[in-house]
């Protein structure tokens, strides 16, 4: 059970960053002129200790569950569409697949609650209930519950590296887990539930209104400690969410790059961020989500998003447009030629970093 708090995870190699900060200064470019290209390709040699030539082997994953606080009335949309959506992801139907397919990544789709008798062996059965408890009425899951979110992640990164993965990225797929979210961000940062919760897959004024205040009532009764990350989760999260945070943490511990979505996938970010700071280096904000908080969650984890496309459907749909751009990051780096190479004097730019 502690294998999360206990797992070596690596700092950077910091040799393999000033070497490879070194080799992209003497590309034939004004200095810092390909901006977080270059600092994708850094990163990623930190990580592997060298830039490498390419990715290869790319994982969406994706925790499906669903989240009792649905019983509120604060969504318009049915919980069966939880069931249907994994379902189609595992048929290569959604959004996600879209991308991923177009990027070479393959989606892997995990039921971690959802509230039905699932009967699709596509998909990873890792079932902890039929969903969560009303956050609202009292703790979301047990603790227990919340360490077994957190490992199946974990374990699933783990499986990954085993099986040769290169990068891995979350996805989710839950009716109400942008409430679920807000609250578990609420909880982390003290943001008050007007600031946290947005209006999700879109709801009418007077449903998020009824939103803010199950929000706010979940903190009230469940009181989350902020010093307590897993605490946390337990009372106010989902096991979508401890998936998530689980396959980032387990991730850095295998030495691969993750690549976070949108706002759920941002607070489960911050949550793993939480639990285990060493985690921030190994990961990769694809985008900017509309979501009301999104960019609170992504300063409370401590990263800058690459794209910004007005996105915001989840399931880790903006991930594999994000690996495409760490590929051509790997591309720069290694097809371009040096000043030398090109015959001209790096003399002649200045470094535009920091304009």
């Amino acid at each position: 059970m502690n294998t999360i708090l206990e797992c070596e995870i690596k700092p950077l190699n910091q040799q393999a960053l000033i070497s490879a900060r070194e080799k992209i200064d003497h590309l034939a470019k004004p200095l810092g002129s390909l901006g977080k290209l270059e600092d994708m390709a850094i990163q990623m040699a930190g990580i592997f200790g060298e830039i490498p030539f390419t990715l290869g082997w790319k994982r969406v994953v994706v925790f499906a569950s669903d989240n009792g606080v649905w019983n509120e009335g604060i969504s318009p949309v049915p919980q069966s569409v939880t069931l249907k959506q994994a379902v189609n992801m595992t048929r290569g139907l959604t959004g996600v697949c879209a991308m991923a397919r177009y990027a070479g990544c393959e989606v892997k789709v995990v039921d971690m609650g959802i509230n039905a008798h699932v009967k699709c062996p596509e998909m990873i059965d890792r079932k902890l209930a039929m969903g969560t408890r009303n956050i609202a009425q009292g703790p979301a899951m047990s603790r227990e519950q919340a360490y077994q979110a957190l490992m199946t992640g974990f374990e699933l990164a783990k499986q990954a590296k085993a099986q040769g993965v290169r990068v891995l990225a979350a996805g989710e797929m839950g009716i109400c887990n942008t409430t679920t979210s807000a609250a578990v961000l609420s909880a982390l940062t003290g943001m008050p539930a007007t600031d946290t919760v947005g209006k999700g897959a879109g709801l009418t004024e007077e449903q998020f209104q009824k939103k803010r205040q199950v929000v706010e009532r979940a903190l009230e009764i469940n009181q989350p400690d902020p010093g307590d990350p897993i605490g946390v989760l337990q009372k106010v999260g989902g096991f979508d969410i401890g998936g998530m945070a689980g396959l980032y943490i387990g991730s850095a511990a295998a030495g691969l790059p993750v690549v976070v979505d949108g706002f759920i996938a941002m607070v489960a970010a911050a949550l793993a961020v939480r639990i285990r700071p060493e985690v921030k280096n190994y990961l990769f904000a694809s985008h900017v989500s509309n979501e009301k908080a999104f960019m609170a969650a992504a300063q409370a984890v401590g990263v800058k998003p690459y794209l910004d496309m007005g996105m915001r459907l989840g399931e880790g749909s903006a991930c594999p447009l994000a690996m495409m751009m760490m590929e051509a990051a790997l591309r720069m780096a290694h097809d371009m030629l040096s000043f030398d190479e090109a015959d001209i004097d790096i003399n002649d730019y200045i470094d535009i970093r920091g304009e």
